[in-house]
């Protein structure tokens, strides 16, 4: 069982890229804590913002690194040492560009996919063990449009896709809690079946059923 201590969101900091495909892991961690009702608090020595929620009597903490993404490395170093938390008990959440966009990925390890962000973190803490939340948000078809890509707004389709995938994701949080990262893999990696995953209140609404292997 592993437990994760730490959720990293990841993106640039700015008005100018909030809604910016690069700015998919800030999403996360932003909704998150709205649906928690948590605050942001500016922390200098981190570099960045952070949150604290709760979740089935397990604290989670988030944070978003202010520096630019290319530096993401320096604040999440700085997090994991004053919190004594091991990069295992982290999980980063990334826009990924080698996923199309609808598509939302748990894994842990592996290489970076030349994300900055992640290259950064990696570097930092000369490790890539530790979790990876990964927002498929599709490729614009040559390594040359990269940037400019991930840099700007998704276009409507685009959005339409990864928007309900990625409101599905957030309910990641009790898995989560519970350290069952291999369920919350098969599960996430599942598509619901609206016919078994539905349960009928009693004003007629439907709400998700909560299921336990």
């Amino acid at each position: 069982m592993e437990n994760i201590r730490l959720i990293v969101g990841l993106g640039n900091p700015g008005r100018e890229y909030e809604k910016t495909r690069h700015n998919a892991g800030f999403w996360w961690v932003d909704a998150i804590a709205e649906r928690k009702h948590a605050s942001w608090k500016r922390e200098t020595k981190f570099s960045g913002y952070t949150a604290k929620v709760a979740e089935e009597g397990h604290d989670f903490l988030l944070l978003k690194p202010s520096t630019y993404m290319n530096e993401s490395g320096r604040s999440v170093a700085a997090f994991l040492h004053f919190f004594r938390i091991e990069p295992a008990q982290m999980l980063v959440v990334h826009d990924e560009l080698d996923l199309p966009p609808g598509t939302v990925k748990l894994k842990k390890g592996g290489g970076t996919g030349g994300h900055n962000g992640l290259s950064d973190i990696v570097e930092a803490l000369d490790t890539k063990d530790f979790w990876r939340l990964r927002v498929g948000i599709g490729h614009p078809g040559h390594k040359d449009l990269v940037a400019d890509y991930v840099l700007n707004k998704a276009r409507r389709a685009e959005q339409d896709a990864i928007d309900p995938p990625f409101e599905r994701s957030l309910d990641l949080l009790p898995w989560l809690a519970r350290g069952r990262m291999t369920d919350a893999m098969t599960w996430l990696h599942t598509a619901p079946k609206v016919e078994s995953d539905v349960t009928p209140l009693k004003n007629g609404a439907q709400s998700p059923e909560k299921k336990e292997s």
